[in-house]
């Protein structure tokens, strides 16, 4: 089991052509994800990665392959008519990589997609892969991981990487992993993983990775609380960063006392949560978690 993401997964990739688009989509077919289809508009009838076939339209993409996971790779000012696009033909999960996408127009993206069948990851974001079901929809490295019954959500694309890499070198391997982007707003929130997580016969525990800026962390702490019943070992970095100085990513910047990495730590242990101290300790204190 794994979430999100399975072995029936039907993958496109919209801007299929481009260098970023067609170099992860070839490693995401290389790992195994069954990879159907490429967008890119102007280009349709070709043909790409031994035989992939390029349509106009998402639509069109739709329509041929019956694809139901799209990953974007569209420049900025082109994000969110790439997210409409595949809301519109009805894909019920799209991932949109694009770091730099206007908050403006990601927040016209959510209210549009309220009420609608479609989730989205991002933007943002380094996407999802289940290693069980040979499912990666991203651009993080697929040799590093390992299928198992660790879930492992993150806010930060690298330190998914690092924890992955620790968890993978103990022997803990993992159901899914799920960058959820470092963006202020964005799509998909760590409560939404969450509830995923717990509901999967096939979790047993949880890695959640946060950071400074917001209250995603408090949200999360509060539904850990009342709902997760599973083991859950959380780190949040930038413990030392300055006030109102962004660090990385567009929402990692303290502007009050909820968004103190202090705080967000706070949180998640009266949640019951494993606390990991460092980057360097996610191995070793989930390790000890799990006995």
């Amino acid at each position: 089991m794994s979430i999100f993401v399975n072995e029936n997964t039907r993958l496109l990739v919209q801007g299929i052509t481009g260098r970023e688009g067609s170099f992860h989509a070839e490693r995401c077919q290389v790992y195994g994800t069954n990879l159907v289809a490429g967008v890119t508009p102007g280009k349709g009838g070709e043909s790409v990665l031994g035989g992939v076939p390029v349509f106009d339209s998402v639509r069109d993409a739709v329509d041929a392959t019956h694809a139901n996971v799209a990953l974007i790779f569209v420049p900025p000012p082109f994000a969110a008519d790439a997210i409409l696009e595949s809301a519109d033909a009805g894909v019920p999960l799209v991932v949109c990589i694009t770091e730099g996408v206007p908050v403006r127009d990601s927040t016209y993206v959510l209210r549009y997609l309220e009420g609608k069948s479609t989730r989205l990851l991002g933007p943002n974001c380094p996407g999802l892969i289940s290693p069980g079901a040979k499912a990666k929809i991203g651009i993080m490295p697929g040799n590093i991981h390992m299928a198992g019954h660790t879930g492992v959500v993150s806010r930060s694309g690298t330190l998914t990487y690092e924890a992955v890499d620790q968890l993978t070198k103990l022997g803990i391997g993992q159901s899914t992993c799920v960058g959820i982007g470092g963006d202020p707003v964005s799509g998909t929130v760590f409560v939404d993983v969450l509830k995923a997580f717990n509901e999967d016969p096939d979790t047993e525990s949880i890695v959640l990775i946060g950071e400074i800026g917001g209250t995603k962390e408090q949200e999360a702490a509060a539904y850990i609380k009342e709902h997760v019943r599973k083991p859950v070992a959380s780190l949040i970095v930038g413990q030392t960063a300055p006030p109102g100085r962004r660090m990385g990513h567009a929402g990692a910047v303290i502007t009050g006392t909820a968004a103190l990495a202090s705080e967000k730590m706070r949180a998640l242990e009266d949640a019951g949560c494993h606390v990991i101290p460092t980057p360097a300790d996610i191995g070793s204190t989930v390790k000890a978690m799990l006995g």
